[in-house]
Formats: structure tokens, C-alpha cells, sequence
């Protein structure tokens, strides 16, 4: 695997002109750990800042959305039991984003909510994310959600800034393989997530969003992690079709908790139509190749004036092999993971 082209930021930067308006020239790049500061500022509608969490815990998955896009915030929780199909959670959909705040800095400031039935509430410090939160299922039983995702000392990350135009562009940064543990609680049942529980290893995933998008967008995101047959911790993060002609890639694989940067844009073979068949991913130079073996479709679909989107992500089991800038290739045989394609318009 050749080393990416892309330029490396090793310091402190803000993404955006001082006036908040336009990208800041020395802000096009990427970083192990995160770098920048989103001073965006006017442009409203086209802003968007979110931090989305997932855990991928064997048969459990979950996920937390908390975001502003101008003119609606989310505070949502989800939940899918993949060997039944269970699903539960409560959908927090907030006009105007009232109630939800994100930092520039992202993880300097608790993001909380608060509202009838339902809580959230997440807490980043030097060593981790502390994540709770509290709901109502359709039913009436009371669920409850309470998370540890460490941030182990030298676990590096994706962070890279995506060049539509100076006007147009998004600071993301993908976290993959942090270690989870805690417990679901839904009703009278508990169960525990990570290995500290009793149960099966347990990985967080963070993708923090902070940027100005053109109205109509067309993504792929795929990542996951787990144990390589020879023992070591790999975590994979890829992208797609957002990033195509920029420059720039959110692609990189993480082996005991340093990144490999990919540079290339990877190539992606599934069905839209057909969601629960597998997805590969590959590099043109075969130096990754993975085919996710899908087990659970989130199928969700919106249409709601402005907004309007549908998205396939699909959780499941990643099998193939990843190459570090070192050369040396791990194979994977069930790597907990997932993939999505988004067609949007907000």
C-alpha cells in the first residue's frame, strides 16, 4: 500500500476564516487525533455539526445521534438485537434544533438533553466518553443506556477535512476500535456490553460531524473492529461517493491503535436493492479487500419539506484482509461491523 498523499496536520487549527464563513486554507488535511476547531459561522441551513455514536457488542448493537442541522436537532436512540430483529430506541426529533448545542472544539462540552421521557447525555474527558441516557419504549417499558468508551492512550483516529469549495466542505472525524463496556436495560431485562460484563468484546465507534454541505448528497460510511486471527485489535473506516474528486479520503485502518491512511477512494460492489447481500469494499491495489455479511438492515426514510432522505446501514460481519504502511497483512475472519449508502437531500 502506498503512503497516502495527503497532507498531515500535526497542530492545532481552525477549520474556518476568522469571519466563520469560508475554509481556512491551512485547515485541507488529515490527523491521527483531532486538530480542528469548527468556527463556523453564519450560512444557516447549510451548517451541520453532529456526534454520532455506535457500539457494536456481538449480538447488540446501538447507536446514539445527537445533531443540529439548522433547522432540526436530533437526540435519538436506537437499539437492534441482530439474532432476533428486535429493535427499540426513541426517535427525538427537535424543530429548529431547540435543546441540543455542539462545541466548535468538539468533545470540550457535555451534550446533553433533556425532555419529557427521554435524556441524554454524553461526557468526553482525557481517558474516555461516559454516555447516558434514559427513554420510553413504544410499549411503555422503560429503557436505559448506560455506556463507557474508553480512549485508550496513543489510539489514534480519522480525522480529515472534505474540499467541495471553499465555501462547501465538512470536518469529520471517524473513531474505530475503542473499547465499550456497560449495560442496556430495557424493561426488566439487562444486558451487559463488553467484556468486563460477561459478554463478548465490545467496540465504540464516533463519528463527529462538523461542516457546510451542499444540499443534495450521496454517501457511503462502512467501518468495524475486532481481533485479527493472529490477535491484534483492527479497526477498519472507510468512505465513498462524498468524497470523490476532493483530494481527500476518510479512509484508513487502525492496527492496535495506530492509522494507516488510505489515500485512494476505495472501491465499493453492493445492491442497493438488495441490502442484506454482501458488501465489498476493496483497494485497487488488493491490499484491502472485505466483504461485510450482512445480517440486520436499518432502513430508514424521510420526507418532511426541506429534509429528505433513505438510508440502507446494515450491520453485520467483515471477513478479508487489511494491509498496514508497515506491509504487513492481517486477516480478518468476523470483524463486528457496517456499512450504509445515504441519499439525502437537507
Amino acid at each position: 500500500m502506498e503512503p497516502t498523499h495527503e497532507r498531515e496536520i500535526t497542530e492545532p487549527i481552525d477549520l474556518c476564516t476568522p469571519d466563520g464563513r469560508r475554509l481556512a486554507p491551512g485547515a485541507r488535511g488529515w490527523s491521527r487525533t483531532p486538530m480542528h476547531t469548527a468556527n463556523l459561522r453564519g450560512s444557516w441551513g447549510r451548517t451541520k455539526r453532529w456526534d454520532y455514536w455506535a457500539v457494536l457488542a456481538g449480538d447488540l448493537t446501538l447507536a446514539i445521534t445527537y445533531a443540529d442541522v439548522d433547522y432540526l436537532g436530533m437526540a435519538t436512540i436506537w437499539w437492534c438485537d441482530l439474532a432476533t430483529g428486535e429493535t427499540g430506541g426513541k426517535p427525538i426529533d427537535l424543530p429548529l434544533a431547540r435543546g441540543v448545542a455542539l462545541p466548535d472544539r468538539p468533545g470540550t462540552a457535555p451534550l446533553t438533553y433533556r425532555g419529557k421521557g427521554a435524556s441524554v447525555e454524553l461526557v468526553d474527558d482525557p481517558e474516555g466518553t461516559t454516555i447516558e441516557a434514559t427513554w420510553s419504549e413504544k410499549d411503555g417499558r422503560p429503557g436505559r443506556l448506560s455506556l463507557r468508551v474508553e480512549l485508550p492512550a496513543g489510539h489514534e483516529s480519522v480525522n480529515v477535512v472534505i474540499p467541495w469549495s471553499d465555501r462547501r466542505f465538512q470536518y469529520t472525524s471517524k473513531h474505530q476500535a475503542r473499547p465499550a463496556r456497560g449495560s442496556l436495560t430495557v424493561g426488566s431485562e439487562v444486558r451487559g456490553i463488553g467484556v468486563d460484563e460477561g459478554g463478548s468484546e465490545a467496540w465504540g465507534v464516533l463519528d463527529v460531524g462538523r461542516g457546510r454541505w451542499p444540499y443534495s448528497t450521496r454517501w457511503n460510511w462502512g467501518g468495524g473492529a475486532g481481533r485479527s486471527t493472529a490477535g491484534a485489535v483492527v479497526g477498519v473506516q472507510f468512505g465513498a461517493k462524498w468524497t470523490e474528486g476532493t483530494g481527500f479520503t476518510e479512509n484508513g485502518v487502525i492496527i492496535d491503535g495506530r492509522v494507516t491512511k488510505i489515500g485512494q477512494e476505495l472501491t465499493w460492489e453492493y445492491d442497493w436493492d438488495r441490502p442484506l447481500e454482501p458488501w465489498r469494499v476493496h483497494h485497487p491495489d488488493g491490499s484491502l479487500d472485505l466483504t461485510l455479511a450482512a445480517r440486520h438492515d436499518r432502513h430508514s426514510r424521510t420526507n418532511a419539506l426541506v429534509l429528505s432522505s433513505e438510508v440502507h446501514q446494515v450491520f453485520g460481519t467483515w471477513k478479508g484482509h487489511v494491509t498496514d504502511d508497515a506491509g504487513t497483512v492481517r486477516e480478518v475472519e468476523a470483524l463486528q461491523g457496517f456499512a450504509e449508502e445515504s441519499r439525502s437531500r437537507w
